[in-house]
């Protein structure tokens, strides 16, 4: 399959690392221009292409968004129509600035991510666990048990495939619900954010009552992933 990515951070790097390795071509961009990500290719090699972030919105039938939720509306539309949108940010008012509609919990940064790219078919996930144990934690083998990763949005269609890429990166996809109820259930301040929690442990976790302000900060107190 191929995938594009917009944002090549800790979380966006990440994600394609676990992809190539799953044996996907990647389109990777970030904000400085695709020559500033060889270093990122020598790594992984020839599966990853380094391009512009216009190029990685269409560069596959699923688009993977890592960018500070602050940048959501300088995204680009074209492209995306018709496509899955894999949504891993989180609102973090010192990095992003203060969004009223967030504060206020009229809305959620996904929602927000879908009325951007309103032809789009978003879907919420890799967002509630590190960067660094998406690259450690996946359990290649089904027979092990495994890291759950909730997953939200409201096409069914959508959430199956980002169901399947999460199994194919050694995780277990757990359904959250739909985009808005789900999104707040595993954004900051809900309980299982920055939670590692097998799938069956994460699932009763995701049943409990949402906080709705978010915290902002990892359960432990640390800054948010730039």
């Amino acid at each position: 399959m191929r995938i594009g990515v917009i944002g090549a951070g800790q979380v966006g790097a990440a994600l394609a690392r676990l992809f190539v390795e799953a044996g996907h071509q990647v389109g990777i961009a970030n904000s400085r221009g695709p020559e500033t990500l060889r270093w990122l290719v020598d790594e992984l090699g020839e599966l990853l292409h380094p391009v512009a972030a216009q190029e990685a919105a269409g560069y596959g039938d699923l688009v993977v968004v890592a960018v500070p939720v602050g940048r959501y509306d300088e995204l680009p539309t074209g492209g995306v129509p018709g496509r899955t949108v894999i949504d891993t940010g989180n609102y973090y008012p010192q990095r992003d600035g203060h969004l009223p509609a967030l504060d206020a919990d009229r809305t959620t940064s996904s929602e927000l991510l879908q009325a951007r790219l309103p032809d789009a078919r978003v879907v919420k996930a890799f967002n509630a666990i590190r960067a660094h144990h998406l690259v450690e934690y996946g359990r290649q083998s089904s027979a092990m048990w495994r890291y759950g990763i909730p997953v939200s949005g409201d096409d069914p269609t959508a959430k199956r495939r980002v169901f399947d890429l999460v199994e194919q990166v050694g995780f277990e996809p757990v359904d959250a619900g739909g985009l808005a109820d789900g999104g707040r259930r595993h954004q900051p301040g809900s309980p299982v954010y920055g939670v590692d929690l097998p799938g069956d442990e994460l699932a009763a976790r995701l049943a409990r009552p949402v906080r709705a302000a978010p915290a902002g900060r990892w359960p432990d107190g640390s800054p948010p992933p730039s």
